[in-house]
């Protein structure tokens, strides 16, 4: 029996008079690929953020956020920090690298944050852009590189501190049909070799087919 990853209970989120999120309730088990769909505005983002605990739930007796074991609530800003850095990794519509930085720096960045020696974290990163098909282009900076090996190195570095959660916001949204075929069936393979869990929000259609679970979002709500 697969073993709960994620239990999300009552999860509200209000901004001023806007209520995005209205009591969300949600397991996810270990190397499950969920996607998330609907209509923009529906809360799709903002669940995603808090799963991920890029944000925070307005919190009541009935709220509760566990993830890999450990209560969220429970955790001060720091400890929640390097909590997000150990266990969780990110993959955004818009790569976000940093464009002075090499493709290895790049993916270097969240393992440095892990105090990981600098030899053990380039070794790793070397690894993963090799896996990623992008030996050529660990020393190329980010605008000398197409957008799908921009998003291969983004997954490369959500990947260095070997996190057991990857959330991924649209991350086929820039890309052509063929890169974005290319990336979706990465995911399928990082989950049969890795055993990691995939959360994705998607417009794209077809990803949100491919996944074990779709979950179709109306008005704040999984319906």
């Amino acid at each position: 029996m697969s073993k709960t990853v994620i239990s999300a209970k009552q999860i509200k989120k209000a901004y001023k008079d806007l209520q995005v999120l209205k009591g969300v309730d949600l397991n996810i088990l270990e190397s499950e690929i969920i996607s998330i769909v609907g209509a923009s505005g529906a809360g799709k983002t903002t669940l995603l953020q808090i799963l991920g605990t890029l944000d925070k739930p307005d919190y009541t007796e009935a709220t509760e956020l566990v993830i890999n074991g450990q209560s969220i609530k429970s955790l001060n800003d720091k400890a929640l920090a390097k909590f997000r850095n150990m266990n969780i990794g990110f993959i955004f519509q818009f790569h976000q690298l940093l464009p002075e930085f090499s493709a290895l720096e790049n993916v270097c960045i969240p393992a440095f944050i892990n105090n990981t020696p600098k030899a053990e974290a380039e070794k790793r990163a070397q690894e993963l852009l090799d896996y990623l098909g992008l030996k050529d282009r660990i020393d190329h900076k980010p605008n000398s590189m197409s957008g799908g090996e921009q998003q291969r190195v983004a997954v490369a570095r959500a990947l260095i501190n070997q996190p057991n959660i990857i959330f991924a916001d649209e991350p086929s949204g820039n890309l052509d049909s063929e890169s974005a075929e290319q990336l979706h069936n990465l995911f399928f393979k990082l989950r049969d070799e890795f055993k990691q869990t995939f959360v994705i929000v998607t417009h794209n259609q077809e990803l949100a087919n491919m996944a074990d679970r779709k979950l179709t979002m109306i008005d704040g709500k999984i319906v």
